[in-house]
């Protein structure tokens, strides 16, 4: 009988500790978009782009301006494509974005 209370104990012990670490990890992406930016950016406002995590029910790009605002586009839109593009060929080989 003693073993048996002790199995148990082990078992949700054990299982409070596998949900607190869950909890204090977090579980989804730390950035979604659910509203886009339709309307072209100029390539001499953007500073640099970020893709939002696979995780995400949308996919997107995170555009972060020179003026430090981020905005939400759709990666489809073809002015995206070209500016992704630009920015790609535009960045130091080796050089980490601080995005």
């Amino acid at each position: 009988m003693a073993a048996l209370r002790l199995a148990l104990s082990v078992v949700v012990l054990m299982l409070a500790a596998i949900t607190l670490s869950e909890g204090v990890r977090g579980v989804g992406p730390k950035r979604c978009c659910f509203r886009f930016n339709e309307n072209e950016v100029p390539r001499d406002r953007v500073a640099g782009y970020i893709r939002t995590s696979q995780r995400c029910s949308n996919p997107a790009i995170l555009l972060k301006t020179v003026a430090g605002r981020q905005l939400c586009v759709r990666p489809s839109a073809t002015w995206v494509k070209q500016l992704i593009s630009y920015l790609d060929t535009k960045s130091i080989p080796g050089e980490t974005s601080n995005l």
